[in-house]
C-alpha cells in the first residue's frame, strides 16, 4: 500500500476522508452511548485522582463540592417558591361583594387586634373599592396592585407617590410574607382617608 502524499490536494483530502468515516467502528455505537463512555471515563478519572490526593485536598473539594450544591438548591428552591407565589398572586380587587366600608372595618378591627398585616391588606382593598364606589376606578375584578396604584394614581396626581409606595407595601405583605408594622398599616388607613377627603 503506498503511502498517501504529505501534501493532499482538497479532492485527494476529501475522499481520504471519506473512506476514513466509512470504516465500522465509528458505527457501532451511537451518540448516547458515546457520551455514557465519555462520563463514566470522567467519573472514574476523577475518583482515581481524587484516591491519589491528600486526604485535606479531597476533604476541601467534599467541603466545596456540598456548599456548591447547597447553594444550588436554595436558589431553586427560592426560584420554585417566587413561580409559585406569581401563580397564586391574589387580585386587590376580587369578585367577592364585600364594601368599602367592610374592608375598612375589618381592617380597623385587624389593627386594633395588633394583625398589622390583615389591615394593611384589607386597608389597601377598602382604599381601592372606595375608589372603585365613587366611580374613580373601573370595576375590575381581578386587578393587581399595579394596577390599582396606577388608576388611583391618575385620579389623585397628588398621592401619586403614597399611592404607589402604598401597593408595594401591599404587595410585599401579602405575597413576600414580610411583616407590617402598625404604623404601616395606619399609614394605609390614612391614605384611604386622604383619598375620600376625609383628612
Amino acid at each position: 500500500m503506498s503511502q498517501p502524499p504529505l501534501d493532499p490536494s482538497g479532492d485527494e483530502a476529501r475522499s481520504l476522508f471519506e473512506r476514513e468515516l466509512v470504516r465500522p467502528e465509528y458505527h457501532e455505537r451511537d451518540v448516547f452511548q458515546q457520551l455514557l463512555d465519555w462520563l463514566g471515563r470522567l467519573v472514574d478519572d476523577t475518583v482515581n485522582a481524587a484516591s491519589n490526593a491528600p486526604p485535606l485536598s479531597t476533604f476541601a473539594a467534599m467541603v466545596a463540592f456540598l456548599a456548591l450544591a447547597t447553594a444550588l438548591g436554595l436558589l431553586l428552591s427560592r426560584a420554585r417558591r417566587t413561580a409559585r407565589v406569581a401563580k397564586a398572586r391574589r387580585a386587590v380587587i376580587t369578585d367577592d361583594s364585600v364594601s368599602a366600608r367592610e374592608l375598612r372595618a375589618r381592617a380597623e378591627r385587624a389593627l386594633a387586634e395588633g394583625r398589622n398585616a390583615d389591615a394593611v391588606v384589607d386597608g389597601f382593598r377598602a382604599l381601592a373599592v372606595r375608589q372603585v364606589e365613587r366611580g374613580l376606578l373601573d370595576d375590575l375584578p381581578g386587578a393587581t396592585a399595579h394596577e390599582v396604584a396606577h388608576a388611583v394614581g391618575a385620579a389623585h396626581p397628588g398621592q401619586r407617590q403614597r399611592v404607589d409606595g402604598t401597593a408595594a407595601l401591599f404587595d410585599s405583605v401579602l405575597y413576600g410574607d414580610r411583616p407590617a408594622t402598625a404604623a404601616q398599616a395606619a399609614s394605609v388607613l390614612e391614605l384611604d382617608d386622604a383619598l375620600a377627603g376625609r383628612s
